[in-house]
């Protein structure tokens, strides 16, 4: 069926409108954490890999790093297990260890290298055990209840060091990495690690251009709803100490503001619930989403 004029028109409106951003991120880094409905609605899976394929075509490096909550919860219920959060990380013993790395390193990782090579991609799945790439230790979260103690919630990990070797090697191969959140002990012992966490600071060792996180909200909201971009550092602070900022959403934006802080250029935070949420994004005007800079 051919195309109306208007219609005609308005879509090579948005092929000219994108032509200045191709150009501009031709060769640059951009780390993308996928998670939310993003991963669990066929249509918006599909539009995603098509997304990473596209921007792998032009000329850009998406790195994707992955989360896996939903389909993980699942899992543990099948073996009689309840997910417990503390200060939105996941309470992680030896068998929900266990699950987390069968369901990370495994069926999800390899279901989003396999929509992506399906649509035209090259991707690779990995763990931050793979060539040990993600050093992690022991996370010890701060008790709320004002003794100034300090809570022990299994095998979660923070990032002692990332070495980016292995992802610029499969950069240089035209690779797209694929990235499951699980981390290396000294003693080879592994460690669940926040995905936010790991994509915030695998943009950071990278020098990413852009770190773009997909959520399933509109992006970060003010306490009366309304969507709030432009953020500086100073002004997510402010949210921190208001309480604006609560829950699931406290190692999002900490990911967020400390890649800014690093050196990441901009951090996106979009809703994946919008079917190509990622190339409006990099690839029109407008954009979409919470925008944090820097400064």
């Amino acid at each position: 069926m051919a195309l109306s004029d208007s219609s005609a028109g308005q879509r090579a409106k948005i092929l000219a409108e994108a032509l200045p951003y191709i150009r501009r991120f031709s060769g640059a880094t951009i780390v993308v954490k996928y998670g939310g409905n993003a991963m669990t609605d066929e249509r918006l899976k599909h539009s995603f890999a098509r997304d990473v394929v596209l921007l792998k075509l032009v000329g850009m490096n998406p790195v994707v790093v992955h989360g896996g909550g939903p389909q993980i919860d699942s899992l543990l219920q099948r073996v009689g297990k309840k997910g417990e959060f503390v200060q939105g990380m996941r309470v992680t013993d030896a068998e929900t260890m266990d699950v987390v790395e069968m369901v990370l390193g495994g069926l999800v990782n390899k279901e989003i290298v396999t929509l992506i090579n399906q649509h035209g991609g090259h991707a690779i799945g990995l763990t931050g055990k793979d060539g040990a790439f993600i050093r992690a230790r022991k996370l010890l979260v701060p008790s709320q209840d004002g003794s100034g103690g300090m809570l022990d919630i299994g095998q979660v990990g923070e990032i002692s060091a990332i070495d980016p070797e292995i992802i610029t090697l499969l950069q240089t191969r035209e690779f797209i990495p694929v990235v499951a959140p699980v981390g290396v002990g000294v003693e080879g012992e592994s460690y669940n690690i926040n995905a936010d966490l790991v994509a915030g600071k695998l943009a950071e060792v990278l020098r990413a251009e852009k770190l773009i996180l997909l959520t399933n909200t509109p992006g970060v909201l003010d306490k009366s709803g309304r969507l709030l971009t432009g953020l500086t550092p100073a002004q997510v602070d402010a949210l921190f100490a208001d309480g604006t900022l609560h829950g699931g959403m406290l190692p999002k934006i900490a990911s967020a503001l400390d890649a800014a802080k690093g050196g990441v250029k901009s951090v996106h935070i979009i809703d994946g619930r919008v079917e190509h949420a990622l190339l409006l994004e990099i690839l029109t005007d407008e954009g979409v989403g919470t925008l944090i800079r820097d400064r």
